[in-house]
């Protein structure tokens, strides 16, 4: 799940999909999700796509690569190299090798390679990355702070895929309560176990009725549930 809000300054706000998909029926489905400097990632959605135009067998393709960890450090080879060049173009040849913070930016990685699992890597602008574990069964990119806490706290990994995406509104909702960076439209998609196909998706546009719905019964929830704790008493010195 991605927000698609994307701004230079409190005046200068556009929408930009910040998920992408590809899909080979029976053999592969991968998603990619990204967060900082848009031109950096938008360079590197485009790479990636244009390689998948051109087979060479020397230089794979997000559709050819065997495994997704050879997809994960083929993604992180392609975005360390595309902030060099942006560095490079932007501050000077010699600036090239000092990844300037301006032009970084870190993806998630998520799909299935047959025959191998479904898994979930998440990528920094150095180009290395993690994949997912028992230990940390899920990534946030981007603006985590506001919504964080509320996926450690009512996370399960046995929840339903719909209880999931619930609870991910509810921390986008509270990271738009709080931060301008971030806003509607919302996209998801959900991924079952080999069927190799992103067969549910959606966008959560401006003004959706659910989204709105959830959001205020959040805002009551919370504060009944601040209304039921036991009183702060103070002590007079």
């Amino acid at each position: 799940m991605s927000d698609t809000r994307t701004n230079a300054g409190v005046d200068n706000i556009s929408t930009y999909k910040k998920l992408t998909t590809w899909e080979v029926p029976g053999e592969r489905a991968v998603a990619l999700l990204g967060a900082g400097n848009l031109a950096t990632t938008q360079a590197l959605i485009s790479r990636l796509d244009e390689r998948t135009k051109i087979p060479d067998e020397r230089n794979p393709s997000l559709l050819q690569a065997p495994t997704m960890f050879q997809l994960a450090t083929l993604v992180g080879n392609e975005l360390r190299q595309v902030i060099a060049e942006q560095s490079s173009a932007a501050n000077g040849p010699d600036s090239a090798t000092q990844m300037d913070p301006t032009y970084g930016a870190t993806m998630i990685l998520a799909g299935q390679i047959a025959p191998g699992v479904p898994t979930v890597f998440m990528i920094y602008p150095e180009g290395n990355f993690v994949e997912v574990s028992d230990d940390t069964p899920f990534f946030q990119i981007g603006e985590t702070k506001y919504g964080r806490p509320i996926l450690l706290r009512a996370y399960d990994r046995d929840m339903s895929f719909d209880d999931a995406i619930r609870l991910m509104l509810i921390s986008f909702d509270s990271t738009i309560k709080a931060n301008l960076s971030v806003d509607l439209p919302i996209d998801w998609c959900v991924y079952e176990n080999d069927s190799y196909a992103f067969e549910s998706r959606g966008r959560i546009a401006i003004g959706d009725a659910y989204f709105n719905s959830l959001s205020s019964q959040w805002g009551e929830a919370l504060k009944e549930a601040v209304a039921s704790m036991p009183a702060f008493r103070r002590t007079d010195p």
